[in-house]
């Protein structure tokens, strides 16, 4: 057993490579070694011993308790203190205290595998190491651990008890799991090292755990001694090998398990962190270690029980220990240390060469130089944007897609899709509903019992079941129930519809799924964190590309690096403005613009959305839908857009149209419709009149010729309730005369031209209208949602919102005095579309600022979104072009376009190739290619009378978009 030391005859080349240079030196070494030395001469045996010792303790302790440690540092001259749970303000009070009253700056540690949120509230959780294993791309790892370390510093924490290097190759493992980066060794030893080199480039210690390796165990150490029962060849293949590379990369200490290792140490019940055969002969001797060596805590029961009066203690430094850690008692263990030495049984050269390194180490974390924690902004600065936006980017590369049967994944054609969602587990789900209706119309559905959720579920053609575990810790339950089990292989037999798993928890959980054949895409996230949950919904439809791999073999049917990768298909993400080059505190000043003009009462609420590179990154609601409303704006309102549905109906039709040889730019109005060939208009083209150079007047109150002599709705022309021969619904209490919808087309044809100038015109609009319907033979509002709100998964778009969403969602537009004499909510504002049933060339679209974007970021990527082209790039350009500019007409074909000199449609800081459009109820989208970015600001500024044009007056919406270009980064 003992001859290995002689002959490393077993060991592995990687194992016998040259030592380790010693990671505790600092650059200024011969300062270092002044001051060590200085130090060391100085101490007393007695504080030298105590050098030895950290102490736990916790900041949400009692006084009582805590003032038992402090009496320990004063005291018994102990080296350093491990704090346990608490808050950041508590500890960092209790850290200042400490070192006050310590003669020798204490080293304090804390086990922040996944950050400070491990022991403490009110501090930051970053992903566990098993969601970063993930994770193809290392340096996400090693920014992680970087950030991990830089809360540990600015708390007073000097050496952070990870990374947890055990490969875990047992799926039983009670203790490991989720603290392990995996079971692949080459995965764990790279993602190590990477999580390392981060956490020592902050400048706190690293350490190595659970040495020498704690992988293949269903015991917990701290209840029970676990024996890792394998030949030598086998720890030095597996458990060993990510040492060398976690070493190698600037590792400062290493934790040594309480483990019994029958092939590195032949004496039973001798855990490892005891054994000399195992921390010298190993470690120090064979590995080349010259780091600190820690024992994993002395008062679990895989140490504890091997000893009682600081004999446990003894024993741990004998065995090549330079700091125990939790020791059961002090004042035992040191007089039972001194003893020792004064009896000969170690050296001065033994206690020298562990307090020395102890003083390295605090030299090399600044406690030459030690500064009490600032308690100013403390809170603020361990949870920040910056920790998001590294969550963020880490759970985007680590969600994994394991299996994506008839490629069902990104999900595509919602036109053809009714989605369900159903919740198993359970932890909360509401972040992952609400950003799967950011995509599509899914309905959560529940059943007491399964046969009442099948007969809702037959309903639906497309079936997604959200596995939610709690997050709270990588020790909770990551299990299906029985009842779940059952009820999911019940569920996926239906084969009405296809079914999508994804699971936010660990991916053992997997494995007690008896077969997967039924199942057709699934999707593991690894946590049930707000951003895993959004995240998961976004690459589910396809707005994120899915990049990670198991880090576990999950099931036979997914096995360790299992991985189907797809790409973005290019919808709307959702993200922080940081991700995008944008400043979120720059974009403040949206807020403050808005509010104030809530407060100049432009409008009652309002809602603005931005996005930039694919990404929404601001969506907010502002105020409330009427002035005395109780309700508030929420960005799932729905708005009145008038003539945003220029560009947002017509538009696209039009654009279709031309692609499929049903309509020519040089078109005119008589070849649109015969009926004008004898008319002023006849000549008239589609190139001009979207251009608003068409020579036609800017609008026709066709409804004052309806009114009676008291200016109310005439009897010859409308009926309170629908009846022969007046269908055409303009609200619930007004339908208009069949016959009128002639009217409007014949009198538009009666219209002088105007003079040879710009002129804003909706008449155009009316007759494309026409042109659209009587060729497609249907009408526009179905004609554009089968084409592209449909498809898009704009089901919050369309015409007469009212046919399928409920009123309180709607913002009303007017308190109409003057023709429908009643509130304008869910019925168009515009009287020319009202006269038409709702439905507008011009007007008459209503929807949000979600849905709105999606039809933009369509635009802005030439005409293809989520995996759908609607129209080809090249139409969007020919659209997208001013034709007239040099006749001093901005406008493209149908889009409105940058001033070309002086004032106008926009802050003047957009690019040419830019193009949107407002409308008269407050609204206003535009986007730019160039900086590729959509901006949307939807409000009621005509509620309560369409006389309020404060809104307009101001320059707000074009003041809003300054400030979004103000706030680009890069």
């Amino acid at each position: 057993m003992r001859s290995y030391l002689i002959s490393s005859i077993l060991c592995l080349t990687i194992l016998c490579a040259n030592a380790q240079s010693n990671p505790l030196v600092v650059k200024d070494s011969l300062a270092q070694q002044r001051w060590v030395d200085a130090k060391y001469s100085s101490m007393s045996l007695d504080e030298k011993i105590g050098q030895l010792f950290m102490v736990m303790v916790a900041s949400d302790q009692s006084k009582v308790a805590t003032d038992k440690v402090k009496k320990l540092i004063q005291e018994q001259k102990i080296g350093g203190v491990i704090f346990s749970t608490g808050g950041p303000i508590r500890q960092a009070k209790l850290t200042n205290e400490y070192q006050k009253a310590s003669k020798v700056p204490l080293l304090v540690g804390m086990d922040a595998e996944w950050g400070l949120a491990m022991r403490l509230d009110s501090t930051y959780a970053f992903p566990w190491n098993m969601t970063l294993g993930a994770i193809e791309d290392s340096t996400i790892v090693e920014s992680v651990g970087r950030r991990i370390g830089e809360h540990a510093k600015r708390l007073g924490v000097h050496i952070n008890f990870a990374p947890v290097v055990d490969i875990n190759t047992n799926p039983k493992n009670p203790i490991i799991g989720n603290r392990s980066f995996g079971e692949n060794r080459e995965n764990v030893a790279k993602m190590g090292a990477a999580f390392t080199k981060g956490l020592e480039s902050a400048g706190v210690l690293s350490s190595g755990k659970h040495f020498p390796g704690h992988g293949d165990t269903a015991t917990d150490s701290h209840h029970d001694l676990p024996v890792i029962d394998f030949p030598r060849e086998r720890l030095d293949s597996l458990e060993l090998y990510p040492y060398k590379r976690v070493i190698n990369a600037g590792l400062s200490s290493v934790m040594v398990a309480h483990l019994e290792v029958p092939a590195l140490e032949s004496e039973k019940k001798i855990p490892s962190s005891l054994s000399p055969y195992i921390i010298n002969g190993l470690l120090k001797q064979e590995m080349g270690f010259k780091g600190l060596v820690f024992t994993d805590a002395l008062n679990m029961k895989g140490a504890a029980d091997r000893g009682k009066n600081g004999d446990v203690e003894l024993a741990a430094f004998m065995a090549g220990n330079d700091i125990l850690l939790m020791p059961t008692v002090v004042a035992e263990a040191k007089s039972k240390l001194i003893k020792y030495f004064e009896k000969g049984k170690f050296s001065e050269e033994r206690l020298e060469h562990s307090v020395k390194k102890i003083l390295q180490a605090k030299y090399k974390v600044g406690l030459n130089n030690y500064r009490p924690i600032k308690l100013d902004n403390l809170y603020e600065d361990l949870n920040t944007l910056e920790d998001d936006l590294l969550y963020e980017k880490a759970i985007e590369n680590a969600i994994t897609v394991v299996k994506n049967k008839f490629y069902l994944l990104g999900i595509k054609r919602l036109e053809n899709k009714k989605i369900a969602y159903v919740k198993f587990g359970d932890a909360p789900n509401e972040p992952f509903v609400k950003e799967l209706k950011k995509y599509a119309k899914v309905t959560q559905v529940n059943g007491k019992d399964l046969a009442t959720l099948k007969n809702k579920l037959s309903d639906y053609n497309l079936v997604i079941i959200g596995l939610h575990k709690s997050n709270a810790s990588p020790w909770k339950s990551h299990k299906f129930s029985k009842n779940e089990l059952f009820w999911l292989g019940e569920i996926a037999k239906e084969r009405g519809s296809n079914l999508i798993l994804s699971i936010f928890t660990n991916p053992y959980a997997l494995l007690d799924v008896p077969s997967f054949n039924a199942i057709d895409g699934v999707v593991v996230a690894y946590q049930n964190s707000k951003i895993a949950q959004q995240k998961a919904a976004q690459l589910i439809f396809g707005a994120i590309p899915a990049k990670g791999k198991l880090p576990v073999s999950a099931h036979t049917d997914f096995p360790v690096n299992t991985s189907v990768k797809l790409k973005s298909l290019l919808r709307l993400g959702y993200s922080y403005p940081e991700r995008v080059g944008m400043s979120s505190t720059k974009l403040a000043e949206v807020d403050r613009l808005v509010g104030d003009g809530l407060d100049s009462l432009m409008y009652p609420g309002a809602q603005v959305l931005i996005a930039r590179k694919g990404k929404v990154i601001y969506n907010k609601g502002f105020g409330k839908p009427t002035y005395k409303s109780t309700d508030s704006i929420t960005p799932d309102k729905i708005y009145d857009l008038a003539s945003l549905t220029k560009i947002l109906a017509t538009l696209p039709m039009l654009m279709m149209m031309e692609e499929d040889g049903d309509l020519a730019l040089n078109d005119t109005f008589s070849d649109l419709i015969p009926a004008y060939a004898d008319t002023e208009l006849k000549n008239v083209t589609v190139l001009k009149a979207l251009s608003h150079y068409g020579r036609l007047p800017a609008w026709i109150a066709f409804y004052v010729d309806t009114l009676d002599k008291n200016r109310k709705p005439s009897t010859e022309f409308y009926r309170k309730s629908p009846s022969a021969g007046f269908s055409i619904k303009v609200t619930d209490q007004l339908y208009l005369a069949d016959a009128f919808k002639d009217s409007i087309y014949n009198r538009i044809g009666r219209q002088d031209l105007k003079s040879n100038r710009y002129r804003y015109s909706d008449v155009g609009y009316y007759v494309m209208k026409k042109y659209i319907e009587d060729t497609k033979k249907s009408r526009l509002d179905k004609l554009t949602n089968d084409f592209l709100y449909a498809p898009l998964g704009a089901y919050n778009t369309g015409y007469n919102p009212l046919d399928k969403i409920p009123k309180n969602k709607i913002v009303p537009s007017e308190e109409d005095s003057y023709y429908r004499y009643q509130t304008m909510q869910g019925y168009v504002h515009d009287m020319g579309a009202a006269m038409q049933g709702g439905v507008g060339g011009h007007a008459g679209l209503f929807s949000n600022a979600n849905d709105v974007a999606k039809i933009m970021q369509m635009y802005l990527q030439q005409g293809f979104y989520g995996g759908t082209r609607f129209v080809d790039s090249r139409t969007v350009q020919k659209f997208n072009t001013c034709y007239f500019c040099e006749k001093n007409v901005r406008r493209g074909v149908g889009f409105d376009k940058p001033q070309i000199k002086g004032s106008g449609p926009t802050c003047g800081c957009v690019s040419r190739k830019s193009f949107g459009h407002s409308g008269f109820t407050g609204t206003y989208t535009w986007a730019d290619p160039e900086e590729e970015i959509v901006y949307v600001f939807l409000s009621n500024r005509t509620y309560p009378t369409a006389s309020n044009r404060l809104l307009v007056k101001s320059g707000l919406r074009t003041r809003i978009q300054q400030a979004i270009y103000d706030s680009i980064i890069n």
